[in-house]
């Protein structure tokens, strides 16, 4: 057991952006054309707990700061977590002294004010204020709960591990050209982990739960489910290859995003590396796919009221019925594309449902694959080519029939998505991204 601990000064919000302003203006005092300011807190922890003993017990307490300088058309970054006046108006003097030695960027500026998050709007419900006041008892608890759903329970299992984790981060943000805003948000989780012994491996498998909320995550069947998930897993076989009808199941389903997120971003645009250059309002994918970055769902992961440059969060679609509407562009990548900057990160990215449970999905199918992870492979960023390893479970006859191992999927993402038939009903309302189980039909399955 081990316990780590990093304690700075504590600041409530006034006294942030009373700081924050000092050190701006002390930039600008000291040269720099324009600055902006974060100082934030994070308080956080973590709990391990193998086969019924504590394996581990993190506790960590950090704030900081970090500043962007511009200077005479060059930029930089800067953080530190020695909060003191005196030590940071000297800091704030050699990284702008630093600064000068960098080669000139004329599209290095702060974001236009008019871009900016104004203040007000409705209270997002992100921050849970009982969640300072839980004790380590309590916490350790709930991991000893979750891991003793599965621990013991069946003679096959090699090890149990469960986790909590907990974080609370506060921050304020003050630029040079008038933005100020601060925000908060908690998150707290349970996972467990099982692995097991058979014949022909070690299978494993996960469960997770988190919230934003203390009294609203879910606390139970968490072990219980990890182990039903590795039991399903025992004894795999090969399927021929060829071509599958498949469900993606809505835990996993992220994965096949990532590379459309980052074919999106305005970054990936402008250095040629996106299979997704080009394609404003064209079809992507197929007409059943639609998908809204929603920063302004109440109590949602991924809200806010800005993004991390102070752009105004602003509810907006992604792709709508297949057609591609817009790119993550962030402030820098907006200027050298001569686009207008409407944040380069996600917040709550929430996809159009179907009416058909997972199991209904299941049903529907003669023959198909239910893939429930994903195991390494890659895809190509500018050409979308894809190939990764797959597992899950073979479906005939609308049942499952065995668990699959030892397969890859492959195809390219700009075809891929058109093959997308139906989605399912069934989304986690607590992760960022709100997507359902996944059909596909005419998927390229093979064997390793």
């Amino acid at each position: 057991m081990h316990k780590t601990t990093e304690k700075d000064q504590v600041m409530n919000t006034s006294e942030k952006y009373k700081l924050a302003d000092l050190v701006v203006a002390h930039a600008i005092k000291s040269g720099a054309q324009q600055a902006s300011v974060n100082i934030y807190e994070n308080r956080s922890n973590n709990i391990e707990i193998r086969d019924q003993k504590i394996d581990s017990l993190k506790e960590s307490n950090q704030s900081g700061l970090s500043i962007s300088l511009y200077v005479d058309k060059k930029y930089s970054s800067h953080s530190t977590n020695r909060l003191k006046e005196s030590e940071l108006l000297r800091f704030v003097e050699e990284a702008i002294a630093s600064t000068r030695f960098l080669t000139e960027d004329e599209f290095r500026s702060l974001p236009d004010p008019e871009l900016y998050y104004k203040g007000g709007g409705t209270d997002l419900n992100t921050f849970d204020p009982k969640l300072d006041s839980v004790d380590a008892k309590a916490k350790i608890n709930l991991a000893s709960m979750a891991l003793d759903e599965a621990y013991k329970k069946d003679e096959r299992i090699i090890s149990v591990s469960s986790y909590y984790y907990d974080s609370i981060t506060n921050a304020v943000m003050v630029a040079s050209n008038g933005f100020r805003g601060d925000a908060g948000k908690t998150n707290v989780g349970l996972y467990v982990t099982v692995s097991m012994k058979s014949d022909t491996g070690r299978p494993n498998d996960y469960w997770v739960e988190s919230s934003l909320f203390m009294e609203k995550l879910n606390k139970t069947e968490i072990g219980k489910k990890a182990l039903e998930r590795t039991i399903r897993k025992m004894d795999p076989k090969k399927i021929q290859s060829g071509k599958y009808s498949v469900i993606v199941e809505n835990r996993v389903a992220g994965n096949l995003l990532s590379p459309i997120y980052s074919a999106l971003q305005g970054s990936s645009l402008y250095q040629k590396q996106s299979f997704l250059i080009g394609k404003q309002n064209k079809p992507v994918a197929s007409e059943k796919l639609t998908a809204i970055d929603d920063p302004t769902i109440s109590s949602g992961p991924g809200s806010r009221l800005f993004d991390d440059e102070g752009l105004a969060a602003v509810r907006r679609p992604v792709i709508e019925k297949g057609v591609l509407k817009d790119y993550y562009i962030d402030n820098y990548y907006g200027r050298k594309l001569g686009m207008k900057p409407n944040s380069g990160s996600s917040s709550n990215v929430v996809f159009e449902t179907g009416p058909k449970k997972l199991e209904q999905l299941i049903g529907s199918l003669k023959k198909g694959v239910f893939i429930t992870g994903f195991i390494g492979g890659n895809c190509n960023g500018s050409t979308g080519d894809f190939s990764y390893g797959i597992e899950g479970f073979f479906i005939l006859d609308g049942k499952i029939i065995h668990p699959v191992n030892e397969m890859n999927i492959t195809g390219n993402m700009n075809q891929f998505w058109f093959n997308l038939i139906e989605l399912g009903s069934d989304i986690r309302e607590n992760e960022t991204i709100r997507i359902p189980s996944l059909l596909f039909e005419n998927v390229d399955l093979s064997g390793i």
